[in-house]
């Protein structure tokens, strides 16, 4: 898997910020996971170099480990595609969110968790919030999200209690749940029940209704939302009409997602 990489630095090029960039580079959609050696070699760069280029990438959020493996994290997204191209999310997802979008005439997305956010990975929709407008790489607070407390609710203890000792919890609306209690109940609740229904906290107007993503080996790895205008449908009628169908298009997409490992060890650290 070795790439040769010939270039000719410019003489006032910054040659540490180019390895970092072949670092990120090292990871495509067929070796999302790579160790050491690989990224190395990969990079052209010597094992001692790229082991400090990783350090800092892993510092600044947009790496991590899994053992002797390491993996980009969603934070990548403000660099570029790296992060897509590397899950090949889009290409596994898009046809059951599409269909998802169509038969809600709304927007359907996926999410996963990043530090005290999370992340849109991919997305589609038939109709705009006129409030609020997300796209692949959108960054939203956990607390204020169906999908945010879902995934908080899959996570371990030990990361819920680093969750709620870094997070801030804005108030963005009236609405808003910010008291730290009041959250840990409702992810309670979101846990017991499998799925979150928020209305008008993030936004007014946005209403949405979340289910988790599995892995093979039953963790939570993403989640995968409807959403709609508040003024259209109530909570009850989202719950009733949308959440059999958000559960049977989330087990397909685990499903599909079985075959992509490296997604649920990048959305699990």
């Amino acid at each position: 898997m070795a790439r040769t990489r010939a270039t000719t630095p410019h003489r006032e090029a910054m040659g540490g910020l180019a390895k970092g960039l072949a670092v990120v580079r090292a990871f495509t959609r067929d070796h999302a996971a790579l160790t050491l050696s690989d990224i190395a070699r990969s990079a052209g760069i010597p094992a001692a170099t790229a082991r400090r280029c990783l350090l800092t990438l892993e510092d600044l959020g947009y790496v991590t480990r899994n053992g002797r493996s390491f993996l980009l994290r969603p934070k990548v997204l403000e660099l570029g595609a790296a992060y897509l191209e590397s899950m090949n999310i889009e290409h596994v997802t898009r046809t059951h969110l599409e269909e998802l979008a169509r038969t809600t005439s709304d927007s359907a997305a996926l999410c996963v968790l990043d530090g005290v956010e999370i992340v849109y990975v991919a997305r589609a929709s038939v109709r705009t919030l006129v409030r609020l407008e997300a796209h692949v790489g959108s960054r939203f607070p956990a607390h204020a999200t169906s999908t945010g407390r879902v995934l908080l609710a899959g996570v371990g203890a030990d990361r819920l209690h680093r969750y709620f000792d870094t997070a801030r919890f804005d108030r963005l609306t009236e609405r808003t749940v910010t008291e730290p209690a009041r959250l840990r109940t409702l992810i309670e609740d979101c846990r017991r029940s499998g799925y979150s229904v928020v209305e008008d906290e993030l936004a007014y107007g946005v209403i949405a209704l979340a289910v988790p993503v599995f892995d093979a080996r039953g963790r939570v790895v993403a989640a995968l939302n409807t959403s709609s205008h508040s003024r259209r449908i109530t909570k009850t009628k989202l719950v009733r009409d949308r959440l059999t169908m958000l559960q049977q298009v989330s087990q397909q997409i685990s499903k599909d997602l079985a075959t992509f490992p490296w997604l649920s060890l990048s959305a699990q650290t």
